[in-house]
């Protein structure tokens, strides 16, 4: 696949593809996001006895409490520890995952991604005391309640006290901003102002050979999809890897652009390089069920 992610540009909502809660690898977490490859259903975070459950007010100073804790502990947890407390402070503070899938490369943030979304409709105080039970069993010897401490200091890293969004993002100055960062952003006004007005051509590429067609299709910005698609955007163009739009779309698992691409003309029978298929990226039955039958149908 692609050497570098589309989702590892400075302005993506999807990190770098190494964590800041993790400096001493270096490493991305991985590259799959099934349940069973996670391997966090048996990540052994509850070996703590908090000695009664608890409630309420008490519950929420302790999550607290132990969030303020997890950066001093981030170098002793397993990377499925960490994304098992991940997962949960999402789950405390956002709620359900409600966030689309990250991009087509952005193998570590789809890890973090589905380990937040196998939760389900799990409770935020369940997750609160999972993840106050899963700190606990990191620092054994570490005082229970920390209350008093927390609160003066918000930290940022994984699972810590400012993370709001599933993944931190960089902002670009706007007189920074080239034509792709328009695209990525879904900035569909000013991609169709600078086409009308011939400064760029709608089948411009990136370094990396992706044309604003894949970064529409990466990001699951329809809308612009279809005004791409308008101004004669090459449907079928391949970027320095062979894939193309068809292929981002499916591996994003955005259904509802890989029809609109399919109805519009694109090829589901191009292979990238590594010889794969469009429906051979995805993971999901129906998206490859559909390029199937639209390659039926051309050949």
């Amino acid at each position: 696949m692609a050497s570098r992610s589309p989702s590892s540009s400075p302005d993506s909502a999807t990190g770098s593809g190494t964590d800041p809660a993790r400096p001493d690898t270096g490493e991305p977490l991985g590259g799959s996001d099934s349940d069973s490859d996670l391997g966090l259903r048996g990540v052994d975070c509850g070996a703590v006895d908090l000695g009664h459950r608890l409630e309420g007010e008490e519950l929420e100073n302790e999550f607290e409490a132990a969030a303020d804790r997890l950066p001093s502990l981030v170098q002793n947890a397993s990377r499925e520890q960490l994304l098992y407390l991940y997962a949960r402070y999402k789950q405390v503070k956002v709620g359900k995952c409600n966030t689309a899938k990250p991009g087509f490369f952005d193998f570590e943030g789809q890890r973090k991604w589905q380990a937040w979304k196998q939760l389900g409709d799990m409770s935020a105080e369940q997750a609160m005391q999972e993840y106050v039970s899963c700190v606990q069993a990191l620092d054994p010897e570490g005082s229970k309640t920390m209350s008093d401490k927390r609160g003066r200091e918000r930290r940022t890293g994984f699972g810590g006290a400012t993370v709001s969004s599933l993944f931190q993002e960089e902002k670009i100055r706007e007189e920074d901003k080239n034509i792709f960062d328009y695209c990525r952003e879904n900035n569909i006004e000013h991609v169709t102002k600078a086409i009308d007005s011939k400064k760029v051509d709608v089948n411009l590429k990136d370094e990396e050979g992706r044309a604003l067609l894949h970064w529409a299709c990466d990001r699951g910005h329809k809308e612009l999809v279809s005004v791409l698609l308008k101004n004669n955007a090459d449907i079928n163009s391949q970027d320095d890897e062979g894939q193309t739009a068809l292929h981002y779309a499916s591996a994003c698992e955005f259904g509802d652009i890989v029809e609109l691409l399919l109805q519009s003309g694109a090829d589901p029978s191009i292979k990238d390089q590594e010889g794969s298929l469009p429906e051979e990226v995805t993971e999901s039955g129906d998206i490859s069920s559909l390029l199937r039958q639209y390659a039926v149908s051309k050949g």
